[in-house]
């Protein structure tokens, strides 16, 4: 039972003699169980209040930089500042740094000035290339902790990944898409925002290879480079209907789903299964309507508090814990979505 705490002080939060204490430490005989139990609260008790204390007036200057649709960084600063709350007794301060696209070296430069500017970490969404897997090194290199949200830089010196298993996603997805096509014939789009993000690679091929294991007599046509942005959505969508008359599902893997709906409509085209990601402004309202089949969802609110904590713990304001786990993946349908979506 390791603690760093006194004796004095264990007996004290416990309610218990010294002596006590001292036998159930040295795991001695003639102690009740209930007794022992007693004692192993009290260090926890003293652990999270010693863990308070450090966090009172600490102020954590974070910053977010994401490259994404504007209806995903509008969900993940929803997310933060709900969570805000719940980091108390210390104080988390953030710069938001968007953009739904544009150049690389841009995203670079945003990412060095964090330094300059003075930071206590980074959170980051930004597609997996070399000048930004250096850009976290530099970062690393100034004492600046980067944690990866949604989609990882695994070759970059990021502190750590926060988001889903997206392999699993992607089987998911596959998965859904092949029971409720059941029979009936049909080919599927996958639509990608960009081939340079991760999380959408990982998607994607965990989607592929549940769809050739299982599905072999149906052909996955990609489309990518869209940016998840209606504008950009509409023509590689109705250029690949157009090319395939069998499509009849989509998978989306990187957003732009309005515009998807419409080029079927406009085709005169049905879209039988239609699985996307992400309960953001958009799907919500669609996934209400009935316009989507399922959404695979995972809790932002739960990835921006672990995020901050993992900042909070290189900055050694918190214990350490153990490794990340992945976020679990929610398959969400008109019928179960959160309390908080449902209007």
């Amino acid at each position: 039972m390791g603690h760093p705490f006194p004796i004095r002080e264990i007996a004290r939060q416990a309610g218990l003699s010294e002596a006590t204490v001292d036998r159930v430490l040295n795991n001695r005989g003639g102690v009740r169980e209930s007794t022992r139990r007693e004692v192993r609260q009290a260090i926890a008790d003293l652990d999270r209040q010693r863990t308070q204390v450090r966090l009172v007036g600490r102020t954590f200057m974070v910053d977010i930089v994401m490259q994404a649709p504007e209806r995903f960084t509008t969900a993940v600063r929803g997310a933060l500042e709900a969570e805000l709350p719940s980091l108390h007794p210390a104080v988390v301060r953030s710069r938001f740094h968007f953009r739904e696209t544009g150049p690389v070296a841009e995203l670079v430069a945003t990412l060095d000035r964090t330094a300059d500017r003075g930071s206590q970490g980074v959170i980051l969404k930004a597609p997996d290339v070399p000048e930004v897997t250096e850009a976290v090194g530099r970062l690393r290199s100034a004492g600046i902790p980067v944690v990866t949200l949604v989609t990882d830089l695994p070759a970059s010196g990021r502190l750590a990944y926060v988001g889903s298993d997206n392999r699993a996603a992607g089987a998911t997805a596959a998965y859904l898409t092949g029971q409720w096509l059941g029979d009936r014939p049909g080919n599927v789009l996958a639509s990608l925002s960009s081939g340079f993000f991760r999380n959408e690679e990982e998607r994607e091929m965990g989607f592929r290879s549940v769809m050739r294991a299982t599905h072999p007599e149906r052909t996955v046509v990609e489309i990518a480079e869209g940016q998840g942005l209606d504008a950009t959505q509409y023509d590689l969508v109705r250029a690949a209907l157009e090319r395939d008359p069998e499509i009849r599902a989509v998978y989306s893997i990187g957003g732009g789903n309005n515009a998807t709906l419409r080029a079927f409509a406009d085709l005169g085209r049905e879209c039988a299964v239609f699985v996307a990601h992400d309960l953001d402004h958009d799907n919500t309202r669609l996934l209400r309507e009935h316009r989507l089949s399922a959404v695979l969802h995972h809790d932002l609110r739960h990835d921006m508090r672990e995020a901050c904590h993992l900042v909070m713990r290189a900055q050694g304001a918190l214990p350490p814990a153990g490794p990340t786990l992945p976020s679990a993946i929610q398959v969400v349908t008109p019928y179960n979505m959160p309390a908080s979506t449902v209007r």
